[in-house]
């Protein structure tokens, strides 16, 4: 919900989403102090950022970056210090950014915020306002309305702190055309690649050279620890499918939630608006009713002319171009003294002249439907997904704390678990320490228990631990093989390979940079060059990134240059520039366009930036570093 705000205003699209990455520009660094463990992670200006705080944020994350990526995410990715730094650094940001919007007085009234959410299209049904899917939302970030309602107002305060500054970036034309044109500029070129291959019969190894290489690196042959394992799931989805729902269930839940399976009733109503404020002179009042009275003698003498009197008419200029249609709507979607003659209205009537506190209108009813409530039948299946889904999570809760109390008072089997929740025991491949593992074993906690003593030596089952929301597991070692060394006659020949090539890697590069210097001088090198063809700084046509950067930093001022880079372990190329197309107008076009906006973008982003330092000296920052490395989370 809170990403709504973030994607609603221009401000939005690049600014509030940084606060969900590391600022590179904040030096957080700088500030980190080993202070005592128990004073919060952090502290802002004169507040505390707590432990508890930091989790939250960072299981929030994790489940946006889940929801993301279609729920595939592996959870060690998020238990790195950097992922902790990151998230941490986002919270300092929202904490400065709203002390900041604070001290400038900036608030969000209640009236601001009910628009605001009036507004949200995921918030409304038939084009209206759901109050039920509000409070959905609501419940969804597992939050009261208040606590919800605060959050959304600190972010809308942010926005209207952050406005001026991303707003009143502009960069100037003539240095958006220069850095437009470096982009688009285009170089010919034609390139030969010397590959180590084709010097690896030069390459002469001395005879110990592979036992040296051996010696001194005997750790990358070293095969890790490798566990094979059995273990068992608790999850919340596998004790909502073993929920049997009864029809009596489902009928009394019928019963007890009549409101939500029924349809208040709508009307489709039409409106001609004369505009009057509440507070305008009475002499305006007069002359707005005057008009009004006027179009309803018209209207009367002739009804089928609404919709075109309405058009002509009306100031409520988005019904006007629909004939003053206002589509369907219930109860409590319009002001009191409009709704109130809209439902006090037959079908095909029109209205008296009503005042509302947005003018005169004159109303004609075009639509009713009546109340509707959909048949226990129609809704079966909602109903039991939902009694199921309340029973699980309900059976869930109450089995977590019993699981893990199991595996660990019963440690040397699993199988009381299984059998009291209606398990199964699965098993595992050979599992090396260090490698990447498949789900749940790509959990660092659940891995370090199962290669932790207790796990090898006495083979007691792992403690129950969280490898996603709502999923618990608990593994126990079956089988055991410690790390060792690989002998020398079993790595030989890869040894020897990767010996050759390096070698050989070697002269390629010696070769291309004698190339190089012949070529310089204006010396003929026999060279097979691939056929020419353009690269710019966009696109490199399969120029590493590095040899692009040595194409565009060569002086063009006289054809053809020549430019080498070498590829440490993969040869060296040879690229000869021949000739040079500059990168003029582009604006017209839609890449031109579109890199426009990035270099405004650019410019926004380094003032965003800069005033970001700025109010940031104005809060001091402490990290506290014991607690943030605390593996106690």
């Amino acid at each position: 919900m809170f990403d709504i705000v973030r994607n609603n205003r221009k401000i939005t699209q690049g600014f509030l989403a940084l606060i969900t990455l590391p600022f590179a520009f904040w030096g957080v660094d700088s500030y980190v102090r080993n202070a005592d463990s128990g004073a919060g992670v952090a502290t802002v200006g004169g507040s505390t950022i707590s432990l508890p705080e930091l989790q939250s944020a960072t299981r929030e994350q994790q489940d946006r970056v889940r929801a993301q990526l279609g729920g595939k995410v592996a959870p060690a990715m998020f238990e790195t210090p950097q992922m902790r730094r990151a998230v941490l650094d986002s919270l300092i940001t929202q904490r400065v950014l709203a002390e900041q919007a604070q001290k400038a007085r900036l608030v969000v009234g209640n009236e601001q915020l009910a628009q605001f959410i009036a507004g949200v299209p995921s918030l409304q049904e038939n084009g209206k306002f759901s109050k039920e899917r509000y409070e959905a939302v609501v419940a969804a970030q597992g939050m009261s309305k208040e606590m919800f309602e605060a959050r959304l107002r600190q972010d809308m305060a942010m926005q209207q702190l952050m406005l001026p500054v991303t707003d009143g970036a502009v960069g100037s034309q003539e240095a958006a055309g220069r850095w437009l044109a470096t982009q688009l500029e285009q170089r010919e070129i034609a390139q030969v690649l010397l590959a180590p291959d084709a010097y690896a019969g030069q390459v002469k190894l001395a005879a110990d050279a592979v036992q040296k290489h051996y010696e001194t690196n005997r750790k990358q042959f070293e095969l890790p620890d490798q566990i094979r394992a059995e273990f068992v799931v608790l999850s919340r989805d596998a004790l909502v499918s073993q929920t049997v729902v009864g029809e009596d269930e489902i009928k009394a839940y019928y019963q007890s939630h009549a409101d939500r399976y029924r349809t208040g009733e709508t009307r489709r109503a039409s409106h001609i608006l004369i505009p009057a404020a509440k507070n305008a002179a009475e002499a305006d009042i007069k002359a707005a009713k005057s008009k009004a009275d006027e179009l309803l003698a018209q209207v009367k003498a002739s009804p089928s002319d609404f919709a075109k009197l309405a058009r002509e008419n009306s100031q409520d200029t988005i019904s006007a171009a629909k004939g003053g249609d206002l589509d369907w709507f219930g109860r409590g979607a319009m002001v009191k003294a409009f709704e109130d003659a809209v439902f006090a209205l037959k079908e095909g009537q029109t209205s008296d002249v009503v005042r509302s506190d947005f003018g005169f209108h004159i109303i004609r009813l075009t639509g009713v439907r009546p109340e509707q409530v959909k048949p226990i039948a129609e809704v079966k299946a909602e109903i039991v997904a939902e009694i199921r889904r309340e029973a699980g999570a309900k059976r869930y809760s109450e089995a977590a704390e019993a699981f893990g109390n199991m595996v660990y008072e019963q440690a040397d089997s699993l199988k009381p678990a299984v059998e009291k929740w209606k398990l199964e025991t699965r098993q595992t491949q050979w599992l090396p320490r260090g490698a990447k593992l498949p789900p749940p074993f790509d959990n660092k906690k659940l891995v370090d228990a199962l290669f932790g003593d207790d796990a090898l030596k006495n083979k007691r089952n792992t403690e129950a631990v969280e490898v996603a929301p709502g999923t618990l597991v608990s593994a126990r070692v079956l089988e055991h093989k410690p790390a060792a060394l690989q002998p020398l006659e079993t790595v030989k020949g890869g040894i020897e390979k990767r010996l050759v090539r390096e070698e050989a890697a070697k002269l390629a590069i010696k070769d291309g940079e004698e190339k190089l210097a012949l070529l310089e001088k204006g010396e003929t090198v026999k060279l097979v060059w691939s056929a020419a063809h353009n690269v710019s700084r966009l696109d490199g046509k399969g120029v590493p990134p590095e040899g692009l950067r040595a194409v565009f930093k060569a002086d063009v001022g006289k054809l053809p240059v020549h430019v080498g880079m070498g590829f440490p372990g993969n040869g060296y190329a040879l690229y000869r520039i021949s000739s040079v197309k500059p990168g003029g107008g582009g604006k017209e076009d839609q890449r031109g366009r579109a890199l426009a906006q990035q270099y405004t973008r650019l410019v926004a982003e380094e003032e965003f930036a800069a005033w970001m330092a700025t109010v940031k000296e104005r809060y001091p920052v402490t990290i506290n570093k014991a607690a943030l490395e605390s593996k106690e989370r």
